[in-house]
């Protein structure tokens, strides 16, 4: 069985490793569409602080925080976190498990294909430290690449070392976020073969994880 523990310091050397490639790299089309979706629906409801996770380069991050947002985001490589920085983002090193804020502190997270690097018997716990530091009512954009499900080292990966890869269905998927979230939206992104999850979600006003004792 893969745990979350076991996979992280290799995924951190494995993105230090690449840091500098993937600075350079201009992101696909259908990347820039569901960010500026997102950045819409925050900005509609009024919403004015973001967390993004997994945040690499800090490419994401610079958008919302040019979008008008008060934007913080976490990466699990040092190298990232410093090409974040440069880029004038407040920028922090963290895992999933352990980001590192209090309850409630953000109105919006956003994590594009990180979550893939969960293993199963994590995911739930990582969503539940996700939906921990947003707001009630707070919004979450959860995108992985899945469909076949899989677990394990990707094989012929172009990182050192090969990165380990958590694929899901949809359905699985579903079961996952629906036992913290409320889904908003849930869309497939096909492109050139590639089977992209894309959920808008909502941590609800109210639940039993912070209904009042008296209700």
């Amino acid at each position: 069985m893969f745990e979350y523990k076991d996979v992280v310091a290799r995924l951190q050397v494995a993105y230090d490793g690449s840091a500098e490639d993937r600075d350079q790299r201009e992101k696909a089309p259908w990347k820039l569409t569901e960010r500026a979706d997102f950045l819409s629906i925050v900005r509609t409801e009024g919403k004015v602080s973001l967390l993004e996770i997994g945040a690499g380069t800090g490419q994401d991050g610079l958008f919302f925080q040019k979008g008008g947002l008060e934007t913080i985001v976490t990466d699990l490589s040092p190298e990232m976190v410093a090409r974040c920085r440069a880029k004038g983002l407040v920028a922090y090193s963290a895992d999933f498990l352990n980001l590192g804020f209090p309850l409630s502190s953000f109105d919006a997270v956003y994590a594009m294909n990180c979550l893939l690097h969960v293993p199963n018997v994590n995911l739930s716990d990582v969503l539940a430290a996700i939906r921990n530091v947003l707001v009630p009512g707070g919004l979450f954009f959860l995108g992985v690449y899945g469909g076949d499900p899989f677990e394990g080292e990707a094989p012929n990966d172009w990182h050192d070392p090969p990165r380990f890869f958590s694929f899901r269905t949809d359905d699985q998927m579903h079961g996952y976020v629906r036992e913290y979230f409320d889904v908003l939206d849930f869309h497939v992104v096909e492109p050139e073969g590639v089977h992209f999850q894309s959920f808008t979600l909502r941590k609800p006003v109210l639940t039993k994880w912070n209904r009042p004792e008296s209700a």
